[in-house]
């Protein structure tokens, strides 16, 4: 199989959890024994491994693999993998985002999959090129990947980003926002020009009203 043959046979699952240990008590593992999704990428995952019940760092029927944040309750992705992994690479070997537990990439037989939480750039000047830098580095990662194995690659996470008008809801209202400043929009242009693919819009090219997201405070 071509690596894009591969992946419609699995399933495929990014989600942003908000706190691993929230969701543990909400029916995380329900979750996982009804739907059976064969890569699980999780982001924001704000605990270490040894800080959740162990039928939730050790999932039955799954390898799991943690990047934490050197920073207590904060940031982290982790991985979750019905089979295993051939191999298993933490962060980027940036040190600047790996402290902050934003990267996780299982290589598969035939592709790399890569589960990244992108900065938010929401508190300031310095965060918004924090993430930035981020988004041009992990992009050139991502790259360097694929020219070196010649595999596919799966870059799949909370990107913190909206591209296009049609992605959310008050466009008008956000334009000078953090998650869709026009240099942030340009750099996911950029990467599609690369040869990635955006695959929701690729699926469902004119879907509405299709959020991911909505803030609970308002």
């Amino acid at each position: 199989f071509s690596a894009i043959s591969y992946l419609r046979f699995l399933c495929i699952v990014s989600w942003n959890g908000n706190g691993i240990r929230s969701a543990a008590a909400k029916g995380f593992l329900d979750y996982l024994s009804s739907e059976k999704p064969d890569l699980l990428g999780i982001q924001e995952m704000k605990a270490k491994a040894d800080q959740v019940p162990p039928e939730v760092a050790a999932a039955p029927g799954y390898t799991a693999y943690w990047n934490p944040a050197q920073r207590p309750g904060y940031s982290g992705v982790a991985l979750f993998c019905r089979k295993k992994p051939l191999d298993v690479r933490m962060g980027m070997g940036v040190t600047e985002f790996d402290v902050e537990g934003r990267v996780i990439v299982a290589e598969m037989e035939p592709f790399f999959f890569v589960n990244a939480y992108f900065p938010n750039g929401k508190s300031g000047p310095e965060r918004l090129d924090y993430k930035m830098r981020f988004k041009e580095a992990i992009a050139d990662f991502c790259d360097g990947l694929r020219k070196k194995s010649r595999k596919g690659i799966v870059l799949s996470g909370d990107v913190n980003t909206a591209h296009r008008e049609i992605d959310l809801a008050r466009p008008a209202e956000n334009v000078d926002e953090s998650g869709f400043m026009p240099h942030e929009r340009a750099w996911i242009d950029r990467l599609l020009a690369r040869g990635y693919v955006d695959t929701f819009r690729h699926v469902n090219p004119d879907a509405k009203d299709a959020y991911s997201w909505w803030s609970f405070r308002s």
